[in-house]
């Protein structure tokens, strides 16, 4: 996957609302990883920079893992690293981002014996908050599948309930990344431990690729029904983006010209209006996925798509969307 920047720099546009504060919830760093470009904390800076993003929560995305010691252990390492990202970020200039939350991951599936991941990552960094196993997988050519079950059934199998059943005494959260086809499983698994706090990565993840190529339509009515039926668990929250990447095949990854804030919104706002409707904005939370979004379009446009489909709420409705939320269920204290 290729950051096509000079493709990117054909659309900028000046800063909607700038001095709103932010706090983006979901982003990466790469460096070791194949197949991703490098992105570091000056990368995250230069985009940030664009708006007024005050502080950030790290995904995991098998960095740096840990490269002796107990295999289990291993995802360990990447928390390790980014805590020492986030204390540079800390001593950074005036106005640049905070790294001020972490989210690892940790092999579920091992149950009980996840307990020794789980404590070893909080012991890492305070600022360690919940882990993401990741549950995507379809059969589809193209579409990444990474389920350790081998299947699309990761949330009801027993190995993976034994070690989910672990976060909410620690008071860790779980960040949940599936495909469309799968939020029913995401359901039976929120209504099955009440006291765990979720949130939907990426919107649920609508594909648009490979069989779901040319039945957007379609696929949005199985989504709408789908996401309105989860938001019923008041314990899950929905992250707002993520759904330019390039299996969601809105195809701004291989264009010649990225999308506008106006043409981004007019292709995917319903969407988010949709998901604002169903959980409420103190359940959802504006995300950029950088930088796997950054195949698609700038952090600056895409934060002003962001800006125009909130639009219509309340100042207090946008403080939710935009800093409140993600302050709330990161645990993030403001500046």
């Amino acid at each position: 996957m290729e950051i096509r920047q000079n493709v990117l720099d054909l659309v900028v546009e000046e800063t909607l609302e700038p001095e709103r504060p932010i706090v983006d919830p979901h982003h990466h760093f790469f460096d070791e990883v194949v197949g991703f470009p490098n992105y570091s904390l000056d990368d995250l800076w230069a985009d940030t920079g664009t708006h007024n993003v005050e502080q950030t929560v790290f995904l995991q995305c098998g960095e740096h893992y840990r490269k002796t010691g107990p295999e289990h252990l291993a995802p360990v390492g990447e928390t390790e690293w980014v805590a020492e990202i986030a204390a540079r970020a800390k001593q950074g200039p005036a106005g640049a981002a905070r790294v001020a939350a972490i989210v690892g991951t940790a092999q579920l599936v091992l149950g009980d014996a996840v307990q020794e991941v789980l404590e070893a990552h909080l012991a890492a960094s305070p600022l360690f908050r919940g882990i993401r196993d990741t549950a995507a997988w379809d059969d589809a050519e193209g579409v990444h599948a990474a389920s350790p079950t081998g299947d699309g059934l990761l949330y009801d199998d027993a190995r993976f309930r034994a070690g989910f059943a672990k976060l909410a005494p620690l008071d860790l959260s779980f960040d949940a990344y599936h495909y469309h086809t799968q939020t029913p499983t995401m359901t039976r698994l929120a209504r099955d431990f009440p006291d765990t706090t979720i949130v939907v990565d990426h919107l649920g993840t609508p594909l648009g690729i490979g069989p779901y190529a040319g039945r957007r339509d379609e696929i949005f009515d199985v989504w709408r029904k789908d996401m309105t039926e989860l938001a019923t668990c008041p314990n899950v929250n929905v992250k707002l983006g993520g759904m330019a990447m390039p299996w969601n095949g809105f195809g701004w990854d291989a264009a010649e010209r990225p999308p506008t804030s106006d043409e981004f919104v007019a292709a995917q706002g319903r969407y988010y209006h949709h998901a604002i409707d169903a959980f409420g904005p103190d359940r959802c939370m504006f995300e950029s996925n950088f930088p796997v979004d950054k195949l698609s379009l700038s952090y600056g446009v895409l934060w002003n798509a962001f800006k125009k489909i909130a639009a219509g709420c309340s100042d207090d409705e946008k403080e939710s969307l935009f800093r409140g939320t993600a302050s709330r269920f990161y645990r993030i204290d403001a500046l």
